[in-house]
Formats: structure tokens, sequence, C-alpha cells
């Protein structure tokens, strides 16, 4: 049986868990998974968080997100973002490792609120088998981890998350990031290089979108694309002149012009796919590096006339 250790503060499980647990001061005691089983049975809706008793959920999917299996990276193990639909479970560091055609992430968690995770909804967490819960494990510093598995990138996780304090399931959704990933972690074939697109030298027009940020900013579309010397280079021009700087490949470039509007000459380091890139933004009181992305469209270059 899966036994995992937690400080308890003043009865953690009370009603259908007292045949499991018995505390009434601050001790550290044994919790195993047998005592949720014996609590489910008082009911699942009492053991899921309702809406109102969850903090405000952020809408973290797209439309326009596409899946990115194991199959599409390069077996290893990457520092990975995740994105979730809670502030309040709050992910500090991930983890990523490919290998052999599946993915799991170790993800540090920003608090030691939650006992053990399950991958689904809270309902189907209480009827699940014990045996699927994922207990937290502590670092040397006391930080809690979670060893998940992750079915795709770029794609809504159901994850249930279980509340030391409340003692229920809280449903979130995660959002593993494959623009996060340095672009060597992807597979040949997944991003088109511009070898692949056999073009000549000279100056084509090329549909780019951004996300990121607030999303009030925007960039000109089509954008220039000038290739040269086996190089792809595009002319971003965004839609206020508050950019000061740009790092793209871990490369700063500052900008061609910031009178009407910030205007950046950029290396291209792949198409159809999301370049991560970083612009420096002077519009707030003080600088602000924001992380965007960049979708260079292969299927809509055109020769510039």
């Amino acid at each position: 049986m899966k036994k995992f250790k937690a400080t308890v503060l003043a009865a953690v499980f009370a009603a259908g868990m007292m045949s499991a647990l018995a505390c009434a001061e601050e001790t550290e005691t044994e919790v195993t998974t047998e005592a949720v089983s014996v609590a489910a049975e008082s009911g699942t809706e009492s053991q899921v968080a309702s809406k109102d008793e969850m903090a405000p959920v952020e809408d973290i999917v797209t439309e326009d997100m596409t899946p990115v299996y194991a199959d599409s990276l390069v077996d290893g193990v990457y520092s990975i973002k995740v994105d979730s639909s809670s502030s309040m479970f709050s992910i500090e560091e991930c983890e990523l490792t490919v290998a052999d055609g599946k993915m799991t992430a170790v993800m540090t968690m920003g608090g030691t609120g939650y006992l053990y995770l399950y991958m689904g909804t809270g309902e189907e967490a209480v009827a699940a088998s014990e045996e699927e819960y994922i207990p937290f494990v502590e670092t040397e510093d006391g930080k809690h981890t979670f060893e998940v598995p992750v079915e795709a990138l770029d794609m809504g996780v159901d994850c249930a998350a279980f509340s030391k304090k409340k003692e229920k399931w809280y449903d979130r959704t995660l959002v593993f990031r494959a623009d996060s990933l340095p672009q060597e972690a992807f597979a040949e074939g997944t991003i088109t290089s511009l070898e692949d697109l056999n073009l000549e030298d000279g100056s084509y027009q090329i549909e780019v979108g951004l996300e990121g940020g607030s999303g009030r900013a925007t960039v000109e579309s089509p954008a220039t694309l000038t290739v040269a010397d086996g190089k792809a280079t595009a002319t971003i021009i965004w839609s206020s002149n508050s950019y000061d700087y740009m790092i793209v490949n871990d490369e700063k470039l500052e900008p061609v012009t910031m009178e009407e509007h910030s205007t950046f000459e950029i290396p291209v380091t792949g198409f159809d796919w999301k370049m991560p890139v970083v612009a420096d933004t002077i519009a707030m009181s003080t600088p602000h590096e924001i992380e965007y992305t960049l979708y260079f469209d292969s299927s809509t270059i055109e020769k510039a006339e």
C-alpha cells in the first residue's frame, strides 16, 4: 500500500476518515490512501470541491493549440513551463522526461497544501483505485514534488489535487508548454527548416502569428522575409513603439527604429512552430521583459513584388 507523510493540523481527516486516522494536535502522522477510500464512502459530492469553493479559474487552453506527442520530441530531460488554471496550484518548476515514446514530468510545487494528485477529474479520483493516486515526494529543502504522466504538450490535461486542509479534491487543468522547450528537443521533421523550403535568396512575404503577453500587442502580418546565405531574417513591426529590444535564440537584438513602431530584424530559426522570443517593453513604470511566440506559416510564403 502506498504511504506518504504529511503534517496534520488538528484532526486532518474528520467524519468518514476518523476510522482511519485520529489526531488532536499537530503531529507528523502516517497517512495512507486507505483513509481516502474510507472517507469516499461518505459520498462523492462532499469529496469534490464545488466551483464556489475554488479560486477563479483561468482559461489556459486555446482553440489553436495543436497537441505535441512524445514521438515529435527527442528523448531527453528538459526544463518545461506548465500553465495552471488555478493560482492556488502553483508550479515553481518542472522537469520533463521523454523516453521510449512516453513522457513524464516532475513538478515542484510552490506550496505544501496537496497530499496527492490524480490525473483526471475530482469525481474520477473519488471513484478510482487507491493505486492510481500520486503521492508527493518531499525534497531535501522541504519542497513537494509530484511525478505525473504527460499525454501531450500544448493540450489541456485534467488534474485533481487533494487538499490537506480542506480534505477535498480540487479540479485543475494543466498545459505543458511546447514553446518553452529548446529547438533541439524537437525531432527531425517536426519543425520546418529553411532547407526544407528550398527558397532562393531574395525577399518574400509570410504570414506571422503572435501569442503571449496580455494579448493586446500585435505584429504586422504578412511580414517581410529575407533569405540570404542560407539564413532567413524576418522584419517584425510591432503595434507600438514601446519595445526597446528583443531576445531571439539567446541573442539580444536592438530595434531598427522606434519612431512610429518598434521594428526589428530577427533570425527565423524555424517555420510552422511557435518560436519563443522575448520583447522588453518600456510602456510600464519600469522596463519589463515579456515572453511571446511567433509562428511563421510556411504555406503562406510568396515572392515579394
